[in-house]
C-alpha cells in the first residue's frame, strides 16, 4: 500500500509511503479490537471507591428495642442498612479494575485498527518537522494546511519532540504520541491519523 508524502504546507512532494500490508491491510478482528479497548479503559480506573458498609458506620451498637413483645418488627442497632443513616449493604470496595491480554491479541487489535483506518483515507503520511520554539500558531496552520482542522487528531511521532508537543498541548482533540505508544484506542478515539515519515519503520513493525 502506498500513500503521498506531505509536507507540513499540505503539498505532495513526489515522494511514495510503503506501508506494509501485513499491518494496514489484513481481515481486521473485531473481537481483538474489542478487548484491547476494553483493557485499556480498565486499565485508566483508579478504582478506589468506597462506602462505609454496617461496621464502618459511626454509631451506638445498642439494640434500639426487645426483640419480641413491642408489637413491632425485630430490629438491631442504629447503623441497620434498613435505617436511614445507617450503612450501605454489599457497597463497592476498592478494587483493580486490570486484567492481562496476550501480546499477539494486542498486536493483532492494533493492526486490525489501522487497517480500519486505512480503509476509511483516514491517514496521512507527512514528512518529518520540527519547530524552533513552542508555538500553538504554528502547529495550527500545519493542522490547516493538511485539511484536518476540526477533527480529533493524532499525530504519531518517531521520538518524543518536546516543542511539537507543547505547540499542541492546548488544542482541543489534538494528541501527540511516539511510534512506540501507538494503541487501539488511541487510533480508534481519533478521526485523523498523521502519521510522520520518520515512524514508518516502526509502525510498519507493529
Amino acid at each position: 500500500m502506498e500513500l503521498a508524502i506531505l509536507n507540513v504546507n499540505g503539498e505532495d512532494t513526489g515522494r511514495k509511503a510503503q506501508l506494509n500490508d501485513a499491518v494496514f491491510a489484513i481481515e481486521a478482528n473485531e473481537q481483538a479490537v474489542y478487548l484491547d479497548v476494553k483493557q485499556y479503559l480498565a486499565n485508566q480506573r483508579q478504582g478506589t471507591h468506597k462506602s462505609k458498609e454496617r461496621s464502618e458506620v459511626s454509631g451506638s451498637t445498642r439494640k434500639l428495642h426487645k426483640q419480641k413483645g413491642g408489637g413491632g418488627s425485630r430490629i438491631g442497632d442504629i447503623n441497620s442498612p434498613v435505617l436511614v443513616g445507617g450503612g450501605r449493604v454489599f457497597g463497592p470496595r476498592p478494587r483493580d479494575y486490570r486484567f492481562k491480554l496476550n501480546k499477539k491479541l494486542k498486536a493483532l487489535a492494533r493492526r486490525s485498527a489501522l487497517t480500519y483506518k486505512a480503509q476509511d483515507n483516514q491517514i496521512i503520511v507527512v514528512e518529518d518537522f520540527n519547530f524552533e520554539a513552542p508555538k500553538t500558531k504554528d502547529f495550527l496552520n500545519v493542522v490547516k494546511n493538511l485539511k484536518v482542522d476540526g477533527k480529533k487528531i493524532l499525530l504519531v511521532l518517531k521520538d518524543h519532540n518536546k516543542n511539537v508537543y507543547l505547540s499542541a498541548r492546548n488544542i482541543p482533540g489534538a494528541q501527540i504520541i511516539t511510534a512506540s505508544d501507538v494503541n487501539t484506542y488511541a487510533l480508534l478515539n481519533n478521526k485523523a491519523i498523521i502519521l510522520t515519515e520518520g515512524c514508518l519503520e516502526v509502525i510498519n513493525n507493529l
